[in-house]
């Protein structure tokens, strides 16, 4: 598997992440939906990385630079015929990974608080992200929940 950063111009990222926003507000009610579009995907403070294999696209994850120490994950998905093959902890590796080459101290995200959100919570939490308060512009969501962890220095 190769993991590269994506300037989100394919076909094939393009319908994942339509797929992605589509399942977010299908689980979730609007004002709950985090997930970002193209558009936001594109900003500077955010690195969108794709994985591949043998050409075909597994699934994505970006980083956002909160603060000169603290980032975001955002848009970690896998591709509906990849799932539980580990895509998704390849990816999140990689994140980690590129946290800690930044001198990141502090590495967080938001996602579901319902069952179908649960592998993602469990996958987080086996990298060592535990609940905390809402951080950035996240506000208490019935609808949310917040991990963070530390990132040991390189």
């Amino acid at each position: 598997m190769q993991i590269r950063i994506d300037d989100l111009a394919g076909a094939g990222i393009r319908a994942l992440l339509t797929e992605h926003l589509h399942d977010m507000h299908q689980l979730s009610p609007p004002e709950s939906v985090h997930a970002l579009d193209i558009a936001g995907l594109l900003r500077p403070e955010i690195t969108f990385w794709t994985l591949w294999s043998e050409g075909e696209l597994l699934g994505c994850g970006a980083l956002k630079e909160l603060a000169r120490d603290h980032g975001e994950i955002k848009s970690m998905r896998t591709a509906s015929a990849h799932r539980r093959k580990g895509v998704a902890r390849m990816m999140l590796q990689h994140i980690v990974a590129e946290a800690q080459r930044r001198s990141y101290t502090r590495l967080s995200l938001e996602t579901g608080s319902t069952s179908p959100f649960e592998p993602a919570r469990n996958l987080y939490r086996s990298f060592g992200f535990t609940y905390c308060s809402p951080f950035g512009d996240y506000r208490e969501d019935p609808n949310s929940v917040f991990l963070t962890r530390a990132i040991d220095p390189a």
